[in-house]
């Protein structure tokens, strides 16, 4: 789940961190009240799940309350990289000296979080890691001891940073893990961290992403999360409990299974295909379950076929037939169907999708190559 800077700014500012503030605008009339109560100059910053703000338009500067206004109506409505803006954060101005990038993730090929650091902050870190990779300062983060302070003094060093700087920052860094951790994020960013005139930390942006699988423990944090901002599709298959994430491709995938919906996205692209989506109807795979998967894979309109991967073990494969055969009867699906069910009674399972005009394999790359070929002849 992503939350917008200013939710994130105020989980950074309950672990210590030193946070810009601000507050959320809905309208430019509000957007002027806030700058009237700064007494100062302010930052209009477009409030989206999505990174590029700046060179987008999605963030200005304004000197006076008008300036605001004016600044908040231009933002408001913006499309930024497919993400409408439907609020804006009003946040005092900085006296900027420097400029860095601070962020932990999760490295999954090393199975360990790593705290990032550059000196080259308020820009893409996508785009420094692509150009300039020798300018990411990374350390590794055992996961039984944690991020210790050497680390974070060796990081602040890397950067260039005065001696007299560096203690502030690692102090930041390790309030910056612990809030990664603590609250369970897949991200916690900063960019830009700034140095002010003045010499102090201050993180004037803020991003954090939460695992989803951790929110049962954060109750709380379910009301953060900006309905508008989610993919309509992916919004109304975690309301009917099946895990849905929208591709790019034009293969429709139904599994039951995490792990064997993976294995047939692998699939589809080794035969040359591209699949639409993950989705994972769950163990069950109900009738109501696989009507509901073909009404969000078929809501797609790229999808020109549709790859049913069923592996009956806990659940049979002739009551998956039966609820596929159900399914067909509820939904209109106007795309080629390939299914593949092995398993605990697919004999059965596969008279019953004969029956029904579907002609079932047992092989999971047969199948993948036959949805392959039905998308590209359509």
């Amino acid at each position: 789940m992503n939350l917008h800077e200013h939710q994130a700014a105020e989980i950074f500012a309950s672990h210590g961190i030193r946070t810009n503030g601000g507050n959320v605008a809905f309208n430019p009339q509000e957007a002027e009240t806030l700058a009237e109560s700064a007494a100062g100059p302010v930052v209009i910053k477009a409030q989206v799940h999505t990174g590029g703000r700046g060179k987008a338009g999605g963030v200005k500067l304004a000197r006076t309350p008008a300036e605001a206004r004016d600044a908040a109506s231009a933002i408001l409505g913006l499309d930024i990289r497919g993400h409408i803006v439907r609020k804006v954060l009003v946040a005092p101005a900085a006296d900027i000296a420097q400029e860095f990038y601070l962020g932990v993730t999760l490295d999954r090929t090393r199975r360990r979080n790593v705290l990032m650091a550059s000196a080259e902050g308020g820009v893409d870190i996508e785009e420094v890691a692509r150009e300039r990779p020798d300018r990411i300062v990374r350390a590794l983060v055992d996961p039984f001891l944690g991020l210790h302070a050497w680390q974070a003094r060796q990081v602040g060093f890397a950067l260039g940073l005065a001696a007299d700087k560096v203690p502030g920052f690692a102090t930041l860094a390790r309030q910056l893990y612990d809030t990664y951790l603590n609250e369970d994020a897949t991200l916690a960013e900063i960019n830009p961290l700034v140095l002010t005139g003045n010499g102090e930390w201050l993180a004037l942006d803020a991003k954090m992403a939460i695992d989803d699988n951790a929110l049962f423990r954060h109750p709380a944090f379910e009301s953060l999360r900006d309905l508008d901002a989610e993919d309509p599709t992916e919004l109304d298959a975690r309301q009917s409990g099946i895990s849905f994430v929208k591709l790019d491709g034009d293969i429709g995938c139904i599994v039951n299974g995490a792990g064997l919906a993976m294995a047939t996205m692998d699939a589809v692209k080794l035969h040359g295909g591209d699949p639409a989506n993950f989705l994972d109807v769950g163990g069950g795979a109900s009738a109501d379950q696989v009507a509901k998967a073909f009404s969000l894979v078929t809501a797609d309109p790229n999808v020109r076929a549709i790859l049913i991967n069923i592996f009956g073990g806990i659940t049979r494969g002739d009551v998956v037939a039966q609820g596929i055969t159900e399914a067909l009867r509820r939904v209109d699906v106007p795309v080629p169907i390939v299914v593949r069910l092995s398993g605990t009674n697919a004999e059965e399972g596969q008279r019953i999708l004969s029956e029904a005009g579907l002609t079932a394999s047992q092989s999971m790359d047969e199948a993948a190559a036959e949805a392959v070929r039905a998308a590209h002849a359509a």
